[in-house]
């Protein structure tokens, strides 16, 4: 985790029993610090051209139209740069780095998913025939609902993994092991998301990894590269995010399920992790579905 040391952690809203999270916005203005998270990334601009991307060791500016697949834990991001458009649209897919098991995976016709998923520990660039072939679909995706919602995805990935001209963007790749897979640190997640919405003391989470504090506080710096605080708080806003566009709640009512016990605080919170205030967030995000 040495090399994320700089860069942003970020807590996806995708819950344990979702497949996919679909984002579909258009805005005028497009920056996404570098980050990187366990989950596979699928991401489709249009009218981005001159915005910089970042994956892994490459910085490229992009053309009109492209689309990306970011691997697990690869750090990614984007920067406004020289892009003047004021009508950008982008749609980014995310789901669950074990969301297709070994054993699906091992099946002769998953062959082709299965090897484009080796791949993208270095992040991959599709043809821009492909992303201009995928356009009307990947717009449609956020329209869909249930296992319509859920095959048209899959589809896509199979034709993402058989199409030509793919081309590999970071020359370095990160090693899989995320920190969900540390035994300690599995069962601080695990506590964590089942209790986040409650107080929690740096005592009683230090008790579940059967730490001192001095020592679990090195322990969750040096794994997620934040504070005892800034972690749960970021788990918090993750949810809250979620909320605010699934969830037809006031804003103080999402504060407060998330685990916030003042707005002030949970505003304050929102603004630090996200760069924009709750108000802003839910309406700038539209089309967001989710599969339970």
């Amino acid at each position: 985790m040495n090399a994320f040391k700089n860069f942003h952690r970020e807590i996806v809203p995708l819950a344990s029993q979702d497949s996919f999270l679909v984002f579909d916005r258009v805005k005028d203005e497009f920056d996404y610090p570098v980050h990187y998270h366990p989950e596979f990334e699928i991401n489709f601009i249009l009218n981005g051209k001159g915005i910089k991307r970042v994956v892994g060791d490459n910085i490229e500016e992009i053309e009109d139209i492209e689309l990306v697949l970011v691997g697990p834990n690869l750090y990614h991001g984007w920067e406004q740069h020289k892009c003047k458009n004021k009508d950008i649209h982008e749609i980014t897919i995310q789901f669950h780095h074990d969301l297709f098991h070994e054993f699906l995976l091992s099946r002769r016709i998953m062959t082709p998913i299965k090897e484009m998923f080796n791949r993208s520990v270095h992040g991959i660039l599709f043809s821009k025939q492909v992303a201009e072939m995928l356009t009307p679909r990947l717009i449609k995706i956020s329209k869909l609902d249930g296992m319509d919602y859920f095959l048209e995805i899959i589809s896509i990935l199979y034709d993402l993994a058989n199409s030509r001209n793919q081309r590999l963007l970071s020359t370095f790749t990160v090693e899989n092991d995320t920190f969900e897979e540390y035994d300690k640190m599995k069962l601080v997640y695990d506590y964590i998301q089942k209790n986040f919405a409650e107080k929690l003391s740096l005592e009683e989470v230090a008790g579940v990894a059967n730490m001192t504090i001095i020592s679990f506080n090195r322990f969750i710096k040096k794994r997620t590269g934040k504070t005892f605080v800034s972690y749960i708080n970021d788990i918090r806003i993750g949810y809250a995010a979620r909320w605010l566009v699934e969830k037809d709640l006031s804003i103080s009512e999402v504060a407060f399920k998330s685990g916030f016990n003042n707005i002030a605080n949970f505003n304050r919170s929102f603004k630090a992790f996200k760069k924009c205030t709750p108000s802003q967030y839910r309406n700038d995000f539209s089309g967001l579905k989710r599969i339970l």
